[in-house]
Order: C-alpha cells, then sequence, then structure tokens
C-alpha cells in the first residue's frame, strides 16, 4: 500500500524497497525515532494508567471498605435460600416441592424441570385443559417466578463487578428489587394453587399423577425473601455512600507500593547487615586460628630449642 516519506513527503510505492527515501535519502524506519519512543512511551503511561484504575475501581467495589465487603458476602449468602424449600404440593400419590434437592419432599424442584424438559408438550396440554388457570398453571407459574428470582439476584451480584467503575449505581438495587417482587410473585403463585385445589381433586403433574391435593408456602420461601431484602439494602446504603475518586484511589494505591517498596528495601539492607557481619564473624574466626596456629607452632619451636 502506497504511503509517503515522512521527511520530504515523497509518494512511496510497493517497489521502494530501500529503507532510505530515494529524494531526501533519509531513513524512513528510523526517522524521527527519538520523538516516536517518546510517543509510545507516553501512550504506554496511559494505558498503565487506565488499567489501574479499572483495577482500582474492581478492588474497591469488592472490599474498599467495610461496608462494602459486607455487601458482597451479603449478595452471595442469597444463593443458600434457593436451595431451601419454597413450597410444598401435598397429595395422597406424591409429594411436589419447589427445593433444589426434595428436602421436604419426593419429588423436587431439579425433578420437575427435568420432567418438564423431556416432554414440554404434556405440560402444556394440561395447561391448556386447565384454560391456564389450574393447580398445574399455578404451580409452573411460581417455578418459573423462583427461576426468574434466582437469575436477577445472580444478575444483581455479578452487576458488582462489571459495574464497578460506577461507584454510584443503582443497577444491583434494581435487579435486587425485580428477584424480590419474583420471589414474591413465587409464594402469590403457590398460595393461588392452593386455591385451585379446592376445585381440582386430581391433577398430571407432567409425568406425576396427583390426587387430593392441597399446596403451601414452605419456610425456606421467608429465609430466601429476608436474605434478599437484606442484599437489597445494602446495595441501597453502598449506592448512598460518598465513594472515593479515582484519584485518591490512585494516590491510596501507590502510597501502599511505596510502602511496600520501603519494606522490602529494608529487608535488603537488613540482609546485607546480616551479610556482613557474618563475613566479619568469619574473618575474625579465620584471624584467631591462624593467631592460633602460630602461638601453637612458636611453641613447639622454643619446646625443641629447649
Amino acid at each position: 500500500m502506497a504511503s509517503t516519506c515522512p521527511n520530504c513527503g515523497k509518494r512511496l510505492h510497493w517497489y521502494d524497497v530501500k529503507a532510505e527515501c530515494s529524494e531526501c535519502g533519509v531513513s524512513i524506519p528510523n526517522f524521527n525515532w527519538e520523538e516516536r519512543l517518546e510517543a509510545d512511551n507516553e501512550l504506554a503511561e496511559r494505558k498503565f494508567a487506565t488499567f489501574y484504575r479499572a483495577l482500582n475501581r474492581l478492588a474497591y467495589s469488592i472490599y474498599g471498605t467495610k461496608i462494602r465487603i459486607a455487601r458482597i458476602i451479603l449478595s452471595f449468602v442469597p444463593a443458600i435460600g434457593f436451595l431451601l424449600p419454597w413450597a410444598t404440593l401435598n397429595s395422597d400419590a406424591k409429594t411436589v416441592g419447589l427445593d433444589l434437592f426434595g428436602i421436604t419432599s419426593e419429588i423436587s424442584l431439579i425433578d420437575i424441570l427435568s420432567d418438564f424438559f423431556g416432554n414440554p408438550g404434556l405440560y402444556f396440554s394440561n395447561i391448556s385443559y386447565e384454560k391456564y388457570s389450574g393447580v398445574l398453571s399455578f404451580a409452573m407459574l411460581a417455578v418459573l417466578f423462583m427461576v426468574l428470582s434466582l437469575v436477577f439476584a445472580v444478575v444483581a451480584f455479578f452487576l458488582i463487578l462489571i459495574t464497578a467503575k460506577h461507584s454510584k449505581t443503582k443497577a444491583m438495587v434494581i435487579f435486587d428489587i425485580l428477584s424480590v417482587a419474583s420471589a414474591i410473585m413465587s409464594a402469590v403463585m403457590i398460595t393461588l394453587t392452593n386455591g385451585a385445589c379446592q376445585t381440582q381433586a386430581a391433577v398430571n403433574f407432567g409425568n406425576f399423577p396427583m390426587y387430593n391435593i392441597s399446596a403451601n408456602v414452605s419456610w425456606g420461601f421467608y429465609v430466601a425473601l429476608v436474605l434478599l431484602l437484606v442484599a437489597t439494602v445494602m446495595n441501597g446504603i453502598v449506592a448512598k455512600k460518598p465513594a472515593k475518586s479515582d484519584d485518591e484511589l490512585e494516590a491510596e494505591r501507590l502510597e501502599r507500593k511505596a510502602k511496600k517498596e520501603a519494606k522490602e528495601h529494608e529487608k535488603e539492607l537488613q540482609a546485607e547487615i546480616e551479610r556482613l557481619e557474618a563475613q566479619k564473624q568469619e574473618e575474625l574466626e579465620q584471624e584467631q586460628k591462624v593467631a592460633k596456629a602460630k602461638a601453637d607452632l612458636e611453641a613447639r619451636k622454643n619446646k625443641n630449642k629447649g
């Protein structure tokens, strides 16, 4: 591709293979190399500054203050709530539970999801047969809102890391509120499920037949709701708290770096002092050995003369 000589501006063609310009004789690769080197250094410094700003922000967002440390922990803890039993559908045939591993039921949330994705047409047919307002319809909506609550909670947690450079953002609070609202809707759907049980004696829950059904919200839901609310409040508090500027964070980083370097330098000096002392001690011991050897030799000579 054609270009021009940086010195005289002569147009260069593909066949101009020499390093020197045919017009002015300047070395094109080495032209103005000092200024270009300085420009490269400035560019590298700007990139490092940008990198350190991002790193400072990320560290500050996670553990910059005590309240932020508490926030990151309390934003993760709600995950435990989704392992607990949120609701139970009891029947004379099977017991279905909205908990991950079936702590209080024969059929767990994993079993429900596995059965649903294995044959979704069966579920939609039964839901349609109920005209979208029966036991299975409301129960599956409860499952859907529970899953949505988990998704929103996970998004809120990762937004702490993703939006680290925006210390005052309320994005996490918004997703926490969506998570809480979804959890409440899940409980509402269970209540509607129980209401539908009064007029619907039997239902095929996918491949699981159930009859004489009753539904109730379990204790795990309330634990999960409290944990989600705490995470929401913590994110709200952090969003309202004053945040340090990039300059302050960089100054603190440089101060920590200087202290670390000073400590390492002090250790190096101490090691050098210890090395010199050990060397002196070794030289002293050597001198003492030589002096003793000379004294012994002199004593033997005197003895032989006597």
